[in-house]
């Protein structure tokens, strides 16, 4: 029998990004705040995604320093290997470090963390059920939490192909991806956006044989042309092949390994077949909301996520809410957080300052390291702006020199008529996070004067940001 209901003035679905920042701001503006989360705190960031992927390129990145560079440093690392079960259980123990600490910060701010499958049986009430199959089984609820508000931050899953539904064992979401007992000899991956690439660069660092097949005519097709070019060059360096302008028609797993069958997308040419031992596809994700809600509740969906005001984050449903990657692109855990963080204050009476979409930093962490904030070059073309250009390359840094880390560039773009900073594109290392400097300058609408004074130490590589801001005018002093 289900148990009494308790009120609060917000109920979170998800503790993600999303989920446990709303969470917690609201806490701290006054309210009563109960977060569901059906499986580990922190979602599929923190457990499956961003952090200990980002631990695991770390590792690839180290080892390949070791392996490929070391040498021409002057440093002796023959005989080095590597322990793939090891390198696994590492990003395994950063992830539940950081889950246990999602679980204090929701203890010290008073959040309730309640654990079960939600669903929202009305606007003003989340019944908690133990087992996801309750309400179709017609299972009574653990508990009823009544509610002023309801704040959907349940995140989006990985789409399979049409054709070939994940198995878990062959064909592989980024999920299965990051936790394979043993280290596959040849992997194919479907799909070049920012995971397919990142573990692309991960499995080839530690030696898989890697090909990528990505339908569009580039790599990172939503990136700026020079981003997709440069990570293109460093990838082939590396000995890993990519198929552009391809489809995959047919994926088949068998008792050794995969065949993904790929023709040209202009339907002109013949098919070809790649065998791998693995395949990862990673053509992107749906929010993920299955039996969260009845249709009659009335919360609208659109392409596979659910449709918000973007300024209110309110669903169709007056008093629901939804932030994050269940709400659509882009699918970053940043942005899931802002928006979080922006709807709840919101809704206690505050008046936060409304996000910026253009101005949403990307970030791809493989090495060298790409980031991007603002307009394309292209976009910016057809927008109409006099864009003014200023590249820099690594190669002429000499922090980059020293480092051994000269891959790659910083470019800025700029409104000619007004100087103001319009997006810029960085491959290379620490591009993750040099981003931020411009990020900060678009807010304030900097100028790229303004970046030319700014005084940046030598040596550094920031000092790329302030020779291509140079660029922009031909003023450009060390290439």
């Amino acid at each position: 029998m289900a148990q009494e209901s308790e009120h609060f003035d917000l109920v979170v679905i998800g503790s993600g990004p999303a989920g446990y920042v709303g969470a917690i701001r609201a806490a701290q503006l006054g309210m009563r705040v109960a977060c569901v989360e059906r499986e580990h705190l922190g979602g599929v960031c923190l457990n499956w995604g961003c952090i200990p992927t980002k631990a695991l390129l770390s590792q690839a990145a180290l080892y390949e320093k070791l392996t490929k560079d070391a040498g021409s440093l002057g440093i002796n690392a023959e005989g080095v290997s590597h322990d793939w079960s090891r390198v696994i259980a590492r990003s395994r123990e950063v992830a539940g470090q950081l889950n246990q600490g999602v679980g204090s910060l929701l203890k010290k701010n008073g959040v309730t963390h309640v654990e079960g499958h939600a669903r929202i049986s009305k606007p003003e009430q989340v019944e908690v059920y133990a087992d996801p199959s309750g309400p179709s089984n017609g299972g009574e609820p653990e508990k009823r939490l009544d509610c002023t508000h309801i704040l959907i931050a349940t995140g989006a899953g990985p789409k399979p192909l049409p054709f070939a539904p994940f198995d878990g064992e062959r064909i592989l979401s980024y999920k299965e991806a990051m936790v394979l007992d043993e280290q596959p000899e040849r992997l194919v991956i479907v799909g070049a956006g920012y995971i397919g690439m990142e573990f692309a660069y991960l499995y080839n660092a530690f030696g898989t044989e890697v090909t990528v097949v990505e339908m569009e005519d580039r790599v990172l097709p939503a990136a700026d042309p020079d981003i997709s070019k440069g990570i293109a060059k460093a990838f082939r360096k590396r000995g890993i092949t990519m198929r552009t302008g391809v489809k995959t028609s047919a994926l088949e797993a068998g008792g050794s390994g995969v065949e993904a069958t790929i023709e040209p997308r202009s339907g002109e040419g013949e098919a070809e077949t790649i065998a791998a031992d693995r395949a990862l596809v990673a053509i992107g994700v749906s929010g993920r909301f299955d039996g969260l809600f009845d249709e009659n509740l009335g919360v609208r969906v659109v392409d596979d996520h659910i449709k918000v005001d973007h300024v209110t984050y309110e669903t169709s449903r007056p008093g629901i809410y939804a932030a994050g990657d269940v709400s659509g692109t882009p699918w970053l855990a940043h942005k899931a957080s802002e928006e979080a963080v922006n709807c709840v204050e919101q809704l206690a009476g505050e008046r936060p300052a409304p996000i910026r979409y253009d101005l949403v930093p990307g970030c791809i962490y493989c090495h060298p390291q790409g980031a991007s904030v603002g307009m394309t070059e292209p976009a910016a073309r057809e927008a109409g702006y006099d864009v003014r250009k200023g590249q820099f390359p690594f190669q002429a840094s000499g922090r980059a020199q020293a480092e051994g880390a000269t891959e790659g560039f910083v470019k800025i773009l700029s409104d000619g008529a007004t100087g103001e900073v319009l997006g810029a594109h960085i491959v290379g290392e620490s591009a993750t996070e040099l981003i931020h400097e411009i990020a900060v300058a678009m807010r304030l609408e900097a100028t790229v004067g303004e970046l030319i004074a700014t005084m940046h130490a030598h040596p550094t590589l920031a000092e790329a940001v302030h020779e291509a801001a140079l660029g922009v005018e031909d003023r450009t002093l060390h290439a």
